[in-house]
């Protein structure tokens, strides 16, 4: 029996190796041997041989793809090291710019680089233990995306698992991250329009939406029969690159298995990215995916360390954006949309137009003076574009024999179009503003911003709920969210007990979220992400920024009058004040860590160069501004110190020449105390 049982066995690993090479061939490298029904069958056997021996089915195997029963829900999960977007540029001179700045910050004259085609899907990370497909993570807001390991498992061109053997050829550990793009195809994505209007069901926009809508569902079934596809370009190793230099990167994740782009080119100079990227912006069309673009990055990984992040962005990659498609079409009407901050916006309601795979219906005019400087009427034929080749704009006027103008000129209205208040203009703005505090448009916006994915991240509170909580007076403010009854939204439309319990559930688990995510949340007039977090960092309570004058509120990092007076003001009005109390009632985090500045190396200037053993560049960076000192990106008369690396160039050659103190990791350490 025994002997037996090793033959099943073997027989049963043997055409798992062969399905497996044989959806590398099709799925990977787009190179069949054989046909669909023989590609079958083989799997047929399998299912068979694995159903008559439940006990050698294994989690890796061809047959596990696809799950069985829909799932309740995504769990959230943090990211190894941020998965941040790349910052844009749109033309040569854009560009040559980026490149100058990579020059000055890292003190090089010759840099290599890799352009690879900017890919228009979804980004995602890929998590292997042990060589085998552990986790798959969305990017989410960047640091916490959600777990959709059971749809990306449908994925045909995402490795289950790699063989040793394999992985060790590559180069690469055990365990390890791979982050790319889950798109999904043009052909996939006509079909499954196609199939959705045939059904009476509302289309997707374009092949992003669809792809995001698709990893999102709670059936796995539904995304397998999508077919996305999934590029690498990527690989981690506890949350830091691996290989030296990112062209080798992506030479081994392709030896490994993985689906690499093959529309890549390692370049020398700046000369030969923009010719790439001419070349693809002729080509983009020909292609079986969309891209927006081509990501230019440098490619030596220590430079890429060396240069570090902003904010939100890399240093060391650019996104470059090409031209938004256009296409011309009829100004049917103007209508005035109220957003949370009771700004007034009109938009263009235009006759149907297809631009790049997209059916534009309207478009935004910004405000009036964009509409004065445009000259546009309603009535006129104008020339549309998807800014980045998604938000729609009108661009211009045409005017011609075959476009004649319109001749209804648009006013902007004197009363809110929602709640009727007369809206005013602050001398020196530009926007209309409606200064109804209880306007129910006002209102909706401001819940949609509090409960979003980079404020509260309330998921499942969308535009459709938020809708119904506000047009049936349930929600009155966004601290009504906290005391929202079960049995409320039991009686809104496609609510069934899970679906409203998983909503109270994310409302729950939000008062966790930190300090800056409930500033962020108010909606105060120019506080943004970013400011939150310096006056939850500088402050350490709502309570001690409620009570900041507008003096104390300037000694915060990147706080001038402006933004101090839109604050003062915020907290001035007794409405406010009450709100920020009721959320405190519900149990938010409204306390945080005080992060005042060290003395320690006030005054100190610090230039970080080559690559640092036991920190990254921000985590030495954010070392010496909690200490009070100051960190620049080139070596000047009045740099204090040079902290050198591995691989340190010519920022050291400088600091040498001018005589000033170069220091390593661990003195940095003692003298930030």
């Amino acid at each position: 029996m025994a002997a037996a049982a090793r033959e099943v066995e073997k027989k049963i690993e043997s055409l798992r190796d062969k399905i497996r090479q044989h959806e590398y061939l099709y799925y990977v490298l787009d190179q069949p041997e054989i046909s669909d029904l023989e590609f079958d069958k083989l799997m047929q056997q399998l299912k068979d041989l694995e159903a008559q021996h439940p006990e050698l089915i294994t989690p890796d195997s061809p047959t596990q793809r696809v799950g069985g029963k829909p799932r309740e829900g995504f769990v959230k999960v943090s990211h190894s090291s941020p998965m941040l977007s790349l910052d844009n540029t749109y033309n040569e001179d854009e560009l040559r710019a980026w490149e100058s700045r990579v020059h000055e910050l890292s003190g090089r004259a010759a840099i290599d680089y890799v352009c690879e085609l900017k890919l228009d899907g979804m980004s995602l990370a890929l998590i292997y233990e042990g060589g085998k497909l552990a986790r798959g993570i969305t990017r989410g807001d960047g640091s916490v995306g959600e777990d959709v390991t059971l749809n990306v498992r449908t994925v045909r061109s995402v490795p289950l698992s790699i063989p040793p053997e394999k992985l060790k050829q590559a180069g690469i550990p055990a365990d390890f991250e791979v982050r790319g793009e889950l798109l999904m195809p043009l052909a996939g994505f006509k079909k499954m329009n196609a199939e959705r209007e045939s059904e009476g069901l509302s289309l997707f926009a374009n092949p992003r939406n669809a792809t995001a809508g698709t990893v999102r569902q709670l059936d796995s079934r539904v995304t397998a029969g999508r077919r996305l596809d999934y590029f690498s370009y990527m690989l981690l190793k506890n949350g830091r690159t691996y290989f030296d230099r990112h062209s080798k990167t992506l030479d081994a994740l392709e030896a490994a298995g993985f689906k690499v782009n093959q529309n890549r080119k390692l370049v020398h100079s700046m000369d030969e990215a923009w010719a790439f990227i001419r070349e693809w912006e002729a080509k983009r069309d020909s292609l079986p995916y969309e891209i927006d673009g081509i990501v230019v990055k440098v490619d030596r990984t220590s430079l890429q360390e060396e240069l570090g992040f902003t904010g939100k962005a890399p240093r060391w990659a650019i996104a470059y954006k090409y031209a938004a498609r256009a296409g011309i079409t009829k100004l049917e009407d103007i209508r005035v949309q109220v957003g949370r901050t009771g700004k007034l916006t009109p938009v263009a309601m235009l006759a149907p137009v297809l631009i790049g795979g997209t059916t534009v219906r309207n478009a935004s005019l910004h405000n009036m003076d964009e509409i004065e400087r445009l000259g546009v009427k309603i009535g006129d034929w104008v020339q549309v574009e998807r800014g980045g080749d998604v938000i729609p704009k009108v661009a211009k006027v045409v005017d011609d024999k075959e476009h004649p103008r319109g001749h209804k000129t648009f006013h902007m209205p004197e009363t809110c179009p929602v709640c009727g208040t007369k809206v005013v203009r602050t001398e020196g703005e530009v926007d209309y503003r409606c200064v109804n505090a209880n306007c129910p448009a006002k209102l909706r916006e401001t819940i949609l911003h509090f409960a979003s994915r980079g404020v509260m991240n309330i998921d499942g509170m969308g535009d459709a709920l938020v809708s119904q909580l506000t047009e049936k007076g349930l929600v009155k403010n966004v601290a009504d969210i906290y005391s929202l009854p079960k049995k409320d939204l039991l009686g809104l439309e496609r609510f069934a007990d899970k679906s409203a319990q998983n909503i109270i559930d994310e409302i729950e688990n939000s008062k966790k979220l930190p300090l800056e995510r409930v500033i962020y949340g108010l909606g105060i007039r120019f506080v943004g992400e970013r400011t939150a977090q310096f006056l939850a960092e500088h402050f350490g309570s709502m309570e001690a920024l409620e009570k900041a004058s507008v003096e104390e509120l300037q000694d915060v990092n990147e706080v001038g009058p402006r933004i101090a007076e839109s604050i003062a003001e915020f907290f001035s009005v007794p409405a406010n004040r009450k709100l920020v109390g009721r959320l405190r009632e519900a149990g938010l985090t409204l306390t945080g860590e005080k992060k005042e500045r060290g003395t320690m190396l006030a005054g100190k200037t610090f230039v970080l160069t080559g690559t640092l053993a036991h920190f990254t560049r921000d985590e030495a960076k954010k070392m010496i501004e909690d200490a009070g000192g100051k960190v620049t990106g080139s070596v000047s008369k009045k740099t204090d110190y040079v902290v050198a690396g591995a691989d340190a160039g010519s920022k050291l050659d400088k600091a040498k020449a001018l005589g000033i103190e170069v220091i390593g990791e661990e003195e940095l350490r003692k003298l930030a105390g």
